[in-house]
């Protein structure tokens, strides 16, 4: 830790458990029980939200943890297994649902047991039904997996209610889709239908196994006492639902603007299960909830980049901003893609300064923010993410921000576009 962090946490100077290059990455979470249950790669780890606890424990009587990017849950498992109170909001709402599935790792085991085998027995008695699953779904299986999983998607439909158990059960089925494809996935979950696995998972023998493990790790967390943590399907830039003044620790990982598309992430997922009929759906089902962070959320003509910039929320740094997102539409004209970089950077900040805002409202004070966040350079254009969301917060009511570098990012990868050094880490905020 750096002096100055010293002097302003003086609490969290002793060596972290967790190391700093890994602490803002989901990779540790495939190892604890529940968090493990599916694989979202956005997000930070668990541990790590676990130690931010503990030190916030040292100085409040309380702690209220609100996280306004809750994702698959992971600060909300990690509130509980500490037995503080928290809130997460979260706008995807395939992700909401599997955060709120997670949640119920406190429910009645037998339950889920029985759903479980009643899923399974009724599978076997079905026949599958294949053709009206869209081209990337047929991409994705072979004919025998496929009708595995056709014949479970019927199965738990036939059996599904409001209850714990049947939500479980859910999870079981859309979190082994990707690991019975016979396609590759990258890192962020895109689905890569030319890249072929070598031995994709048997989807009967993959459903049991989770189903297993899940019964595991629910006996694992039961024997612990908490308290149980709430999820609020929402928008972060409204946090509608959440208590004035309700939280004094805010732990959270905004979307980068880094043109990585959320939704697309589960059209692999939402497609098996009949939620979207292709990728055009998405626009209304998924993106219209979300921070504009991609350049599939702001299309040409979809909004006024003047009006954007000179709005109100966004005077700490519109000159700035302005600056930055004129030479983004220049370099675009260059550009066989015309990506609307320049859209997209305005309204991710746009809506950004709306989330500061938000958490003005809802926290306390005193209280902590800190955000996992990355800056970025489009088209080789520097994003400066870090000061301009720390005038955005101070805007809003906040102070004392400091930033905490834990790695550096866009050195790996040998088709990178641009050579713009970039990097990742934590800006904390006082309040």
């Amino acid at each position: 830790m750096r002096p100055i962090q010293r002097l302003l946490f003086p609490e969290a100077a002793s060596q972290s458990a967790t190391p700093e290059h890994t602490s803002s990455t989901f990779v540790n979470n495939l190892r604890l029980p529940v968090h493990r249950w599916f694989r979202y790669s956005a997000g930070f780890s668990a541990e790590w939200v676990e130690e931010v606890i503990e030190q916030k424990k040292m100085l409040s009587d309380e702690v209220r943890l609100l996280d306004p990017f809750a994702g698959s849950g992971t600060s909300l498992l990690a509130a509980e297994s500490r037995s503080v109170k928290a809130i997460g909001v979260e706008s995807h709402p395939f992700i909401a649902r599997v955060a709120q599935a997670k949640l119920e790792w406190c429910s009645d085991i037998g339950a889920y047991r029985a759903i479980i085998v009643a899923v399974r027995k009724l599978a076997r008695e079905l026949v599958p039904t294949l053709d009206h699953y869209p081209a990337l779904i047929q991409k994705c299986y072979d004919r025998e997996s496929l009708s595995q999983l056709d014949v479970l998607r019927q199965a738990w439909q036939r059996l599904a209610d409001e209850s714990p158990a049947s939500s479980l059960a859910w999870l079981t089925l859309v979190a082994i889709l990707r690991e019975t494809s016979k396609v590759g996935t990258a890192q962020w979950q895109y689905v890569l239908p030319k890249k072929q696995k070598r031995f994709p998972r048997e989807p009967f023998s993959a459903f049991d196994q989770l189903s297993r493990r899940i019964q595991a790790d629910m006996i694992v967390r039961q024997a612990l006492s908490c308290d149980r943590a709430a999820l609020v399907q929402t928008d972060a830039r409204t946090c509608e639902g959440v208590p004035d003044e309700w939280a004094n620790l805010v732990v959270t990982s905004p979307p980068y603007p880094n043109n990585y598309d959320y939704a697309d992430a589960t059209r692999l997922e939402m497609s098996f299960m009949g939620e979207i009929a292709g990728w055009g759906d998405l626009q209304s089902t998924v993106r219209n909830y979300l921070i504009r962070s991609c350049t599939q959320h702001v299309p040409e003509r979809s909004c006024c980049l003047d009006e954007v910039i000179t709005s109100s929320v966004l005077r700490p740094i519109s000159n700035d901003l302005s600056a930055v997102c004129g030479q983004l539409a220049e370099v675009r004209k260059t550009k066989g893609g015309k990506k609307t970089y320049h859209l997209m950077v305005a309204c991710y900040f746009h809506d950004l300064a709306r989330v500061w805002q938000a958490l003005r409202r809802v926290c306390n004070s005193p209280c902590r923010v800190c955000f996992v966040v990355g800056d970025s350079a489009p088209y080789g254009v520097y994003v400066p993410v870090v000061p301009w969301l720390t005038g955005l917060a101070e805007a809003a009511g906040f102070r004392a921000a400091r930033f905490e570098r834990t790695r550096e990012r866009n050195t790996k990868w040998k088709n990178r576009k641009h050579r713009v050094p970039l990097q990742e880490g934590r800006l904390w905020v006082e309040g």
